[in-house]
């Protein structure tokens, strides 16, 4: 009954994820909202509406192709295979579960490289956002994978650790170990990760640098420097992001982005990312998921040892690897709900930053940033309400416009 269970959750998320891209679908249209005419050019609101039909059907086929696979390994007794493939290198626990999620992880990404191929080289190419070279492809994979072995080999190692020494109580001391391990990420992965892959700058003196160390000076905000990250090596995409705590935080802006946008456009970003500190907004997502892991972990400390969990992934003998795959998916209705209020936590912290950034900066300078921005990265203007509830994060374009419109009332 639980094998059958899972073939129905996988099923369930694939039928309601297609369920949520037809909804979207039937959002897409010919004429530009009336909000955004005058100000939205219409060959781009067009050239946004293929973009999106394009990365629909690109969706399903790949989500289609993961269910596939997913199911004929279930049948197949895949888990049970790969599980004995590990076990004849090693008697020992702990290596069996480092080399049953090596086999696991890099058989899936492998099967994903031709996806990922055709998303870089072909659709984000076609629609002149592609600046990734087969060189930094192909970098880029190997030092992903690097840090698979590294860091996700490493933690594996500790949980698995944790399990087999401590028994029911694991889950306390792993939830610890993420806990601070998500802390200690969030403080340094733009001094330690983030360099790996691309070139981080601090942002040059001149008429922008001046603007905003005088702006962070009228609205107290503390920051050592503004960096610059060179977002141009792989999209043509622009962006701008928050990291770190305390004296370890910075505002990154991507290349893009400072070509894109005006002194005040950039200011007014900045006010909406400053507001998101002001706000602690970092520090509330970040017990969130500290909360939302430990719930996870406790929950899943009460079925992992069950050999109930095995059984129905083809294997007879429980073990911390099998017992945590099963749980993966029995427990991901659980975890998509959760997903869904933190969602909506989030985008309720979007238009607070927003309306920060209208008060201490300017509101008309951050639409015209926002608009420019939907421009540059063909966004979709006019996705479902269900879809947007389910999915994002960030308000839509046109629902953060008529919110910034309300605030000048």
């Amino acid at each position: 009954m639980v094998f059958y269970l899972i073939i129905g959750i996988l099923v369930f998320d694939y039928l309601f994820e297609q369920f949520l891209g037809y909804l979207n679908s039937t959002r897409r249209n010919n004429k530009l909202p009336e909000i955004l005419q005058g100000i939205y050019p219409e060959e781009k609101y067009q050239k946004s509406q293929l973009y999106e039909k394009t990365n629909y059907r690109f969706l399903v086929i790949n989500s289609s192709f993961d269910l596939l696979i997913i199911l004929l390994f279930l049948y197949f007794s895949g888990f049970a295979l790969v599980d004995q493939i590990a076990q004849s290198y090693s008697s020992n626990q702990i290596m069996i579960s480092l080399i049953f999620f090596g086999i696991i992880l890099f058989a899936s990404d492998i099967l994903h490289i031709p996806f990922s191929i055709y998303n870089t080289f072909i659709i984000e190419e076609r629609f002149g956002f592609n600046k990734t070279s087969a060189k930094i492809f192909i970098l880029d994979k190997i030092k992903g994978w690097f840090l698979m072995i590294l860091i996700g080999g490493g933690l594996l190692s500790l949980f698995a650790w944790f399990y087999y020494w401590f028994g029911d109580y694991f889950w306390i001391y792993t939830w610890i170990t993420v806990s601070v391990f998500m802390v200690f990420m969030t403080m340094f992965y733009t001094s330690i990760i983030l360099p790996l892959f691309n070139k981080l700058k601090p942002l040059e003196d001149g008429e922008l640098k001046t603007s905003i160390t005088t702006f962070c000076q009228k609205v107290g905000f503390k920051l050592n420097n503004v960096y610059v990250i060179d977002g141009s090596k792989r999209s043509t995409k622009a962006n701008a992001f928050f990291s770190g705590i305390g004296r370890k935080k910075k505002i990154v802006l991507y290349d893009t982005l400072i070509e894109n946008l005006t002194i005040e456009e950039l200011l007014a970003v900045l006010a909406h990312e400053i507001g998101h500190y002001k706000k602690k907004h970092i520090y509330i997502s970040m017990v969130s998921s500290i909360i939302k892991t430990g719930l996870t972990l406790y929950i899943l400390s009460l079925f992992i040892g069950n050999p109930i969990l095995s059984r129905a992934l083809g294997v007879e003998k429980a073990g911390f690897h099998i017992g945590l795959i099963a749980f993966g998916i029995l427990y991901s209705p659980i975890s998509n709900i959760i997903d869904v209020f933190m969602n909506i936590i989030s985008r309720k912290n979007e238009y607070a930053a927003d309306k920060y950034a209208h008060i201490h900066s300017n509101g008309e300078w951050l639409k015209q940033a926002l608009i420019k921005l939907s421009i540059n990265n063909l966004s979709n203007l006019t996705p479902h309400p269900l879809y947007v509830f389910f999915n994002f994060s960030h308000p839509t374009l046109l629902e953060r416009i008529k919110r910034l419109d309300q605030y000048k009332i």
